[in-house]
Parts: structure tokens; sequence; C-alpha cells
């Protein structure tokens, strides 16, 4: 079979702007990522980063460093400030290297997030938010 490398596309929402919160709203982003495509890190190309610009107390990157991502070219960026659109918002875009076919890929959209891809609903239900929790 044939490798190519696709794209991944997750975005999650962030409870605040701190290091803490970041870190970890992106970690359970990717993590989510990685169990639902069977990801490999020696697969993995590259990966952007973005979040809203209200989001600036570090980068979403170092959450992948942290999960071993340390050989992997990561770049993170802020994204336009686009009037009434979604905050507190991170995205990544996963380069892979895979033998999965484009329509195989699944693209896992969380918490306050899940409403840019209402079409991307099976990766969407493995995460159920606690009772209370904002998004």
């Amino acid at each position: 079979m044939t490798v190519r490398c696709r794209g991944v596309r997750g975005a999650t929402t962030c409870e605040a702007n701190t290091r803490e919160a970041i870190l970890a709203a992106t970690r359970e982003l990717l993590e989510l990522l990685i169990e639902q495509n069977g990801i490999h890190v020696d697969d993995v190309a590259s990966a952007i980063f973005t979040t809203t610009p209200d989001l600036n107390a570090e980068f979403p990157a170092v959450a992948a460093r942290a999960i071993g991502w340390t050989d992997t070219a990561l770049l993170c960026g802020h994204e336009m400030d686009v009037p009434g659109s979604l905050r507190g918002c991170i995205r990544v875009l996963i380069h892979w290297n895979t033998e999965r076919r484009a329509d195989e890929i699944v693209h896992v959209y969380i918490k306050g997030a899940q409403n840019l891809r209402p079409d991307r609903s099976a990766a969407q239900a493995a995460f159920e938010p606690a009772a209370g929790s904002r998004t």
C-alpha cells in the first residue's frame, strides 16, 4: 500500500489564558487525535498549532513536546481576529505519513470547537464533558 502525507485536523477550546489551561487542552486534543487515528510519533512529519488572539500564555506545541514529539517539526501561530469568531480556541493540523485513505482519517473537534465542524460527530462522541464544565 502507498504511504501518503495526510492532514489530520483538530480543535478544542481552552477555559483560561493560562499556561496550565493551554497545555491541558492541547494535550487532551492530541491524545484524542492519536487514539482515534492510531498515530505513531515516528509517522508525524510536522504539526501546525494556532490559537485565537486571546490565548497567548503558552505555545501549544509545548504540549506536543511533553508527550514525546521531540524530533517533530512544530509551528505555532495566531489566527485572524475575525469579529464574532470563536474565542479561546486551539487548532492543530498534523501532517501524518500513513497508508490510510483521506476518508479514513478521524478529525477531532471537542468542547466549544464542536460547532466548527458538526459533521465530525463520530470523534466528538468520544468526548463527554463533565457536568457543569464550560465549553
